[in-house]
Formats: C-alpha cells, structure tokens, sequence
C-alpha cells in the first residue's frame, strides 16, 4: 500500500508539473507504466489528478474568473467589453478540442500508444514550437484577440489528442502564431486549461460507474492533493520566468526525451 501511496505521488507530481507546462502530461503519465511497468493506476486516476489541476488553475486565476462572469451577466450595466470579449474567446477556442475529443475519447481510455509514436509526436511539435516561437511577431496582447484567431488557437490545441503533443504547448503554439506575446499566450493557454479539463473530467466520469474502496480512494486523495499543488506552483513560477526563459528549453527537453525514447 505504502509503494502505491508513494507511486500516486510520483505521478501526481508529474500531472501537476507537465499539464501547464509545454511538454505534454499524458505522454509522461503514460510512460512510467510503459517503460518501467509500473502500475497503472487507470482511467479514475486520471480523473483524480485532473480534477487537481482544475482545481489549481481555477484558484490560481480566481480573479479573472470573476471578472469574466461579471462580464456575462446582462442585467449589470457597467459590463467590461474586453473581459466580454475574452470569455467569448475563450468559448470559441474551446470548441475544436470539444469536437476532437468527442470523436476520438475512445482513444483516451483504450491507450493504444507506443513509446516510438510519443517519441515521434513530441520531437514533431516542438519543432512546430520552435518555428513559431522563433518567427511570429509576438506584439499582440490577448485584448487583441479576434473569433477567428480564437479559433485557430483552439485547433491547434485539439491536436493534443496525441499523447505527446502537449495541450498547453500546442495552445502556446497557435497563439504565438496569431501574434500573442508568449506571457499572454501562456496565459490564454492557462484559461484555455478550464474548460477543457471541466471537458475531459466529464466525459472520463461519464465513461463507466466505479467502485471505490478504502485503498482507492486514499490513492485518489493523494493523486488529487498532489497534482493540485504542484501544478498551482508551476502555473506560478512559468509565468513570472516565461517571458526570460522563452521556449528554447522546454523545445530542447522534447527532443532530446524524444530521441532518447527512440533509442530504446
């Protein structure tokens, strides 16, 4: 019981380090079982440490949050238009990924990957980022968001049906490409993260009954508790450090897993 606390743990870190940052966090929730066998915990598992995520982002952005619903409300006459026009946004950019999943969400629970096409899809992307990165304009701010650019940004972040891909790296990637600064294109990623966790909740709960026992759920209280603190720290720590440290070293780091996974 102890190995399995610690494991939960250790994958909990893993959730709440790598669902906001540009390296793709289903890719590394896979490979612990995949290379080393260790056990997978499963389908409510994932639910646990995204449920901490969701929890951690929310907290984190619990001001802007209540500005947009503030925005939402048609009987208040002092309505922000750019908070308005953010959560009409963030609606658009959201509905690719929504459609994608839908069509693909047998996907997520058959995990029917390899470790070569993780490897593939993660050195593909990052170079996709690099491009981008090291291209785009970056002058806009997320005031200057448009429908379509909202939802460009959200195709490219329903690419993240491929473990590997990153969501948070490939809603970086398009909003870079539309012009986004990197602080704000993390930012809009991260407020991007809400809905489309609250989505991915829904459908993995929806997905079959389940039968909980005493072991269980201390397993799920620590992938949950864990996940969640880490991950408000991580949203914390890359958004004050993004703008200095760019994308080169989360570019690097996909390559070389990447590689390392193909020489395996």
């Amino acid at each position: 019981m102890i190995s399995d606390i610690l494991l939960a743990l250790f994958l909990a870190c893993i959730q709440g380090l790598t669902e906001f940052l540009p390296i793709s966090s289903s890719a590394h929730l896979l490979l612990p079982s995949m290379l080393f066998g260790v056990k997978d915990f499963g389908l409510i598992f994932d639910i646990a440490v995204h449920a901490g995520t969701l929890v951690a982002v929310i907290y984190y952005f619990s001001s802007d949050l209540r500005k947009l619903f503030l925005s939402w409300l048609p009987w208040r006459n002092d309505r922000n238009k750019e908070d308005f026009m953010l959560g009409s946004n963030l609606i658009i950019a959201t509905i690719p990924i929504f459609l994608v999943g839908f069509i693909f969400s047998d996907l997520t629970s058959t995990r029917i990957y390899t470790v070569d096409s993780i490897a593939w899809v993660n050195i593909i992307f990052a170079g996709l980022l690099f491009l981008v990165f090291k291209l785009s304009n970056q002058t806009k701010s997320i005031v200057g968001l448009t429908f379509t650019m909202a939802l460009l940004i959200g195709c490219f972040q329903a690419l993240a049906v491929f473990p590997g891909a990153s969501r948070s790296g490939m809603a970086i990637t398009g909003a870079l490409l539309v012009g986004l600064n990197l602080k704000e294109s993390s930012k809009f990623a991260f407020l991007l993260s809400i809905p489309t966790i609250l989505g991915a909740l829904l459908v993995m709960i929806f997905k079959e009954a389940y039968s909980i026992s005493l072991n269980d759920f201390i397993i799920l209280f620590v992938g949950f508790i864990g996940s969640a603190i880490i991950a408000f720290l991580t949203i914390k720590i890359f958004l004050q450090f993004v703008q200095k440290i760019g994308m080169i070293p989360f570019v690097l780091y996909r390559v070389v897993l990447g590689s390392i996974l193909l020489l395996l």
